[in-house]
């Protein structure tokens, strides 16, 4: 399916938000995330089904100092 992740296109293999952050090999614990302009707690990424075109934001957190 076609999904615009962070502003680029990706044509991935996933069902759920869930699949999208394990694609990116992403530490659930340390990312938000954003689907069609509503965030989406990470409780429900599993149930989180998702469909062709659907805009996608990732943010993760990096400390540092």
């Amino acid at each position: 399916m076609l999904l615009l992740i962070n502003g680029e296109e990706h044509q991935l293999d996933v069902v759920t938000l869930e699949d999208v952050v394990t694609h990116f090999s992403l530490e659930p614990h340390l990312v938000v995330t954003e689907v069609d302009g509503m965030i989406v707690e990470r409780a429900s990424w599993g149930e989180t089904k998702l469909t062709d075109r659907m805009k996608i934001e990732l943010v993760q957190f990096v400390g540092g100092g």
